[in-house]
């Protein structure tokens, strides 16, 4: 059952891949009455984690659902909702641990294992349910100021102690002395694109030896390695943006970086497992 779900999980990301789109870009307006939280959110308002975000995005995307909110088929009717009749719902997971008293082989002695395990169940758009509570549907017009820099967003940054650098036509992260460098942050079109670009490559800084230490097994510039680099710099960048508020437009050279986790699906894959 835990690889049937690991699969679907898998399968559902690399068909949205496969039609070139980003499945984490934020695809509901920030407009709802939840204010500027774009993570998808439980009944209760708490928001999801991990690989049902990308799941819940996706599913939003392909179906053009405007409100962040999921419910179980028996959340909705405890709220006094309907699944309207014909609705399809949406996967989502659940994984934990089970402790388990086995024997150990060696010494006779009694022993406590935990064992990991996965489930999915079936979750619904509050666009799907009829007869919920109205904060589920309302919206709020969004107050715009398209000039100031993001406060929270620079204080997140700010708090990583990253060496962020500005200068130049490009955004990278360089490895060899461990800095960020961004374009000046007038030069993007508009704020929520600097912070998502920064997004992407202070995820590429944790890389870094002294903090996470992560390699990929990247070799040279465009292997596997690197694709694999790239897509959790992606997701780093689609998470960070959900946390702080933000609706970036996609970057140009997003379509290449698609086409680069594509080449070769097994490292993707595993990448995404």
């Amino acid at each position: 059952m835990k690889a049937d779900i690991y699969q679907r999980v898998t399968d559902a990301i690399v068909k949205e891949l496969e039609k070139g789109v980003r499945p984490w870009h934020k695809p509901w307006s920030a407009e709802h009455a939840t204010g500027r939280i774009t993570r998808p959110l439980r009944a209760n308002s708490v928001a999801y984690r991990g690989i049902n975000i990308l799941l819940l995005w996706s599913a939003a995307l392909e179906r053009g659902f405007a409100a962040p909110i999921w419910l179980t088929y028996k959340q909705a009717q405890e709220l006094g909702g309907d699944v309207r009749k014909g609705e399809k719902g949406s996967l989502v997971v659940y994984a934990n641990t089970i402790t388990r008293t086995e024997e150990d082989a060696d010494t006779g002695q009694d022993i406590e294992r935990e064992i990991p395990f996965m489930k999915g169940y079936t979750v619904f758009n509050a666009d799907q349910v009829e007869g919920l509570p109205h904060h589920f549907y309302a919206l709020q017009t969004p107050a715009i100021d398209p000039v100031a820099r993001i406060d929270r967003a620079e204080a997140f940054f700010a708090a990583t102690h990253a060496d962020i650098r500005h200068g130049g036509n490009r955004a990278y992260y360089a490895g060899g002395d461990d800095h960020v460098q961004m374009p000046p942050f007038e030069a993007f079109c508009d704020r929520e694109s600097y912070y998502a670009t920064l997004a992407h490559e202070v995820a590429h800084w944790t890389s870094h030896r002294t903090r996470l230490d992560r390699a990929l097994g990247r070799k040279k510039w465009g292997d596997a390695g690197y694709a694999k680099e790239e897509l959790v710099a992606e997701l780093g960048a689609a998470f960070l943006s959900a946390n702080l508020g933000l609706t970036p437009e996609p970057r140009a050279e997003h379509a290449s970086y698609i086409a680069s986790w594509l080449k070769g699906k097994p490292p993707l894959r595993a990448a995404l497992a």
